[in-house]
């Protein structure tokens, strides 16, 4: 008799936070990274892969979103569905991210109900959110806030909504963000500096990307530890703002995704097997 299929549940998991761009939507983000989450679960057979796609919490109006020409027709301005993690001011210099706090508690809560995750991926300003998010989870982010609040009241406090006495999740193992970048200004320095994101990223850049400019893409790789770029942790597409599908760059994310899987279990692994050795009778 053929042995039956291995269910689902006795599979390991491979759980996924997928963090939308500036006026999309979770089943939009959902629409626009099929091929590359379809590519992941594929690469992975032996994990029960499991992408969640939450919905940011501010509900756009049509004149936040760029390029939009008003329609005298109320009723279908009523059911554009564009939503954000923050919105950014102008008014303020460096721009202000306006809603921010709400944001990450959206997320907080989503990390709390669904989690834990292995990684988080991120488009755009869901990128961006993506990297907040990873540090927030790394011990010690909190002593850096306190650093730049208290200097010369310069950075915000740390987001109550992360705080590790009511978050209990773990630092997350990996993150990919696509049209990534670093929310400008000293206000936010608490999320990239002392330390830098540990948390390892695969930044994925469109060089004819005519919506986030390369000097803030760049910023966010500057934000992360070690040197990216020479680990090969920063891949280029030939095209603009989206998330590619051709085989080479959904090919690079597996890549990524596997590296830091086998680097997250090798020590446990290895543990587990010397005590495997040491509980056996065999005199080597």
């Amino acid at each position: 008799m053929a042995p039956s299929a291995q269910p689902s549940s006795a599979r390991q998991p491979l759980k996924l936070l997928m963090l939308h761009g500036y006026t999309q939507s979770g089943p939009l983000f959902h629409a626009k990274s099929r091929a590359l989450v379809k590519h992941i679960q594929k690469a992975f057979p032996t994990h029960d892969v499991n992408a969640v796609y939450p919905t940011g919490p501010l509900r756009l109006d049509p004149a936040d979103i760029p390029g939009h020409d008003p329609s005298s027709n109320k009723a279908e301005e009523d059911r554009i569905e564009a939503y954000g993690w923050w919105r950014r001011s102008n008014t303020a210099d460096p721009p202000l991210y306006q809603g921010m706090e709400e944001g990450l508690a959206a997320v907080a809560k989503v990390l709390s109900e669904e989690g834990p995750f292995d990684g988080v991926i991120g488009f755009s300003q869901g990128a961006a959110m993506a990297g907040m998010v990873v540090a927030l989870l790394e011990p010690g982010r909190k002593e850096a806030f306190a650093h730049f609040a208290a200097d010369q009241g310069l950075g915000m406090p740390f987001p109550e909504s992360f705080d590790p006495n009511t978050l209990q999740h773990p630092p997350v193992k990996f993150a990919l963000c696509y049209s990534g970048f670093r929310a400008p200004g000293d206000r936010y320095r608490g999320f990239y500096e002392r330390p830098p994101i540990l948390t390892p990223i695969l930044h994925v850049l469109g060089s004819l990307d005519a919506v986030v400019e390369e000097s803030r893409s760049r910023a966010l790789v500057d934000a992360c530890s070690g040197d990216p770029e020479k680990d090969g942790r920063v891949v280029w597409h030939p095209g603009g703002h989206f998330l590619p599908s051709q085989r080479p760059y959904l090919d690079a994310a597996v890549r990524f995704i596997r590296e830091e899987l086998d680097r997250s279990t090798g020590s446990a692994d290895k543990k587990n097997e010397e005590e495997d050795v040491n509980d056996m009778d065999v005199p080597f």
